[in-house]
């Protein structure tokens, strides 16, 4: 089936505001998915995967506020997971299914720990991208260190080559995965006539003011109950080796998968990566 580009109003502390997402596969299908980006990407990170999936489920990638063709936030404040959670609450219900599985990256990832460890929560199977119970202040700043910038491009090559740049994490991608990547990265400038990320530049300042220190979920992973697969880049300095070895031994039955040559994080574009989410969600 063909994507549908779809988008509902989500409330915020500050007024309504649309979320836009991207479904795959059959609407009517019972089973449903939902695929949550990190903190400077969008929704369409996952078509590679939400192809593969589109058979199973039907698959709902958002670009949360701030980001691709959703809205930007009035007041910079409120980009945090307080909104987020609130917004994709309004996708499961915009969704009509009693429960879903969930694949979030980073940030995305958070958001479905804070989801699943809600009573009554509808998410069935959590797969949580090199995210998880801690996350290291070094690895944080070096992320602030390049959200908020407003870089300008005459043209996609320059954008491509700043994104091969900060998002060197993301593994060997091949030219045609940079490219795809790239595509669905940039926004016009109407102002200036060039080009620029897809992002609101202030999504950096609650980030930066609340994650000034290491971030400590061990409290919400402990209270999650259904089934959870972690996804590490083998080289990631945000999901530490470490941590991620302590989530095997806490909380929800967990399996861990890394993968070797990767940082922060594995981007699910790879057949290999597809096959191991795709058989451990359908298992």
């Amino acid at each position: 089936m063909p994507m549908t580009e779809r988008s509902y109003l989500s409330l915020g502390p500050h007024g309504f505001h649309k979320i836009d997402y991207f479904e795959w596969g059959l609407s009517s299908r019972s089973r449903a998915l939902i695929c949550v980006h990190g903190l400077t990407r969008r929704g369409r990170d996952f078509d590679f995967i939400a192809q593969a999936l589109e058979d199973q489920y039907t698959v709902a990638c958002p670009d949360l506020p701030g980001r691709g063709n959703s809205h930007w936030l009035p007041v910079a404040a409120d980009y945090g997971p307080p909104t987020y959670v609130q917004d994709m609450t309004a996708l499961i219900a915009r969704l009509d299914v009693e429960e879903v599985d969930w694949i979030g990256t980073s940030l995305g990832g958070l958001l479905g720990m804070m989801l699943a460890a809600q009573p009554n929560t509808p998410i069935r199977k959590l797969v949580v991208k090199d995210g998880g119970g801690y996350s290291d202040k070094t690895a944080l700043e070096r992320i602030a260190g390049y959200v908020g910038q407003k870089p300008e491009f005459d043209d996609l090559d320059g954008l491509e080559k700043c994104l091969r740049e900060v998002a060197a994490p993301f593994g060997p991608l091949t030219d045609a995965q940079w490219r795809y990547l790239a595509q669905h990265s940039v926004r016009h400038d109407p102002q200036s006539g060039k080009l620029r990320m897809h992002y609101d530049p202030r999504i950096a300042e609650p980030f930066k003011e609340g994650f000034g220190e290491a971030v400590d979920l061990w409290p919400i992973w402990d209270l999650i109950k259904c089934p959870v697969l972690v996804i590490r880049g083998g080289d990631s300095d945000v999901l530490l080796k470490e941590t991620a070895e302590e989530m095997l031994t806490r909380g929800p039955k967990t399996e861990l998968v890394e993968f070797k040559g990767i940082g922060h994080a594995p981007m699910l574009m790879d057949l290999d990566q597809i096959k191991v989410v795709r058989e451990w969600l359908l298992a």
